[in-house]
């Protein structure tokens, strides 16, 4: 993983600047339904999320423990290849947008949209998630998801300040699918992934944080012995009903 935090920067001059490059590895548990758990390594870092099929929750080293905004959701790591049944439900009322060619791949387009109701529960009273649009393109020959791109902006904004907004855009690219147990699983692949602050408050003008991850799999097993519901049970400090606080959800590369 490589990333660079640039000040008053276009798009154009971050991707020609110097990254750091960090190496790490995660670790990812599912149950059906809705039950997922996963921890990432990386840069001395480490980050746990996870979901009871009830509540979806996070740990980070800046924020500890907390609950996530919205309505229990798949996994974005688990959309990139690795689970073709959340695929196929995540994807099962998307629109059709026509047929495109990735890397030398025929594809269909899907496009799926957040609605209002989902970007409400997924907001509070500092931080207004606008809009969250997602892209699958599927092989034409295979049917199997070979690039997902996916985009959403938030509104930030504190009493007494001006707003400030928040563009991430990721896309992956997923490659060297293999049949494990019957179920063909993508083994490796690359995401791109582009944060962009802007706003009147931002005396240095743009800012922009690129990140490049190169992932692959080294194991992937069905029915694991041991795991069981109590593996996806919430730290203490997050329940169903947990209470709204203003957390500053900010990384600390960005306060």
């Amino acid at each position: 993983m490589a990333m660079v935090d640039e000040l008053g920067a276009t798009v154009g001059s971050v991707a020609g600047a110097a990254g750091v490059a960090q190496k790490g590895c995660f670790v990812m548990w599912q149950m059906v339904p809705n039950k997922w758990l996963i921890e990432l390594v990386v840069g001395g870092h480490k980050v746990i999320a996870g979901s009871d099929g009830n509540v979806a929750w996070r740990r980070t080293p800046w924020l500890g423990a907390h609950a996530a905004k919205g309505g229990v959701r798949p996994l974005r790591r688990a959309l990139q290849g690795l689970d073709p049944m959340a695929i196929s439900a995540v994807f099962s009322s998307a629109q059709y947008m026509g047929e495109k060619r990735i890397s030398s791949t025929d594809c269909f387009v899907l496009k799926l949209s957040a609605d209002q109701v989902d970007l409400a529960d997924r907001s509070d009273s500092t931080a207004e998630m606008i809009k969250h649009v997602i892209f699958g393109y599927f092989s034409q020959r295979s049917g199997l998801l070979v690039f997902i791109e996916d985009s959403y902006l938030t509104r930030i904004q504190s009493p007494g300040t001006y707003p400030t907004y928040w563009e991430t855009t990721m896309a992956t690219k997923i490659e060297d699918y293999r049949l494990v147990e019957g179920v063909m699983v993508a083994h490796s692949g690359q995401s791109n992934v582009i944060i962009t602050r802007f706003g009147d408050n931002l005396k240095a003008g743009l800012s922009v944080t690129r990140m490049e991850e190169t992932w692959t799999i080294d194991d992937v097993a069905f029915n694991v012995p041991g795991l069981s519901l109590d593996c996806f049970i919430p730290p203490k400090e997050v329940q169903k009903d947990f209470p709204d606080e203003n957390l500053d959800w900010r990384s600390p590369l960005h306060r």
